[in-house]
């Protein structure tokens, strides 16, 4: 059976997409959300595409530094960057607007850019032996990941709506 290598999970968020938006596209916010990101570093904020920065990663005594670039930046719609580490492409992540009602379907997706040859291969071991993840398990701890993430970036964008 093939691993799955995309996913995504939505939550409906008490805010408009333009507070949502602004939250998320502030990759230094990415410690606060993610049980996974620490920290992230950008040298010129604000982000736009083609943007570098530096992602500091931690599961239990797993410490591991990524690389990541900004692709998409669309304030009406979807922010999106890869992250590679080593040199070796990784994963591409990315977030969705949608207005609903009067709030936000705000969507977190994931794709797996380790799929050919030696370098996915190469990828795959680095995330074993760094992330302490191997490519079977990366699904389960993503999805789990991504409910806390987005249950946290619901909270914060529900109190800047409430608070102006």
């Amino acid at each position: 059976m093939d691993r799955l290598r995309s996913l995504e999970e939505s939550v409906v968020v008490d805010a408009p997409p333009a507070v949502v938006y602004r939250l998320v596209s502030d990759l230094r916010n990415m410690g606060r959300w993610s049980p996974e990101c620490r920290y992230v570093w950008v040298p010129r904020p604000p982000v736009r595409a083609g943007s570098r920065f530096v992602g500091i990663n931690r599961r239990g005594p797993f410490l591991w530094p990524t690389l990541g670039r900004v692709t998409r930046v669309r304030a009406d719609g979807e922010f999106v960057f890869d992250v590679s580490a080593f040199g070796l492409p990784i994963a591409r992540w990315g977030y969705r607007f949608e207005p609903e009602g009067t709030g936000t379907r705000l969507t977190e997706f994931w794709q797996d850019l380790r799929t050919e040859g030696r370098r996915a291969k190469a990828a795959e071991l680095l995330g074993t032996v760094f992330a302490g993840t191997n490519p079977a398990r990366r699904i389960a701890l993503n999805r789990s990941g991504m409910h806390t993430t987005l249950e946290r970036i619901a909270r914060a964008a529900s109190e800047a709506a409430a608070t102006g």
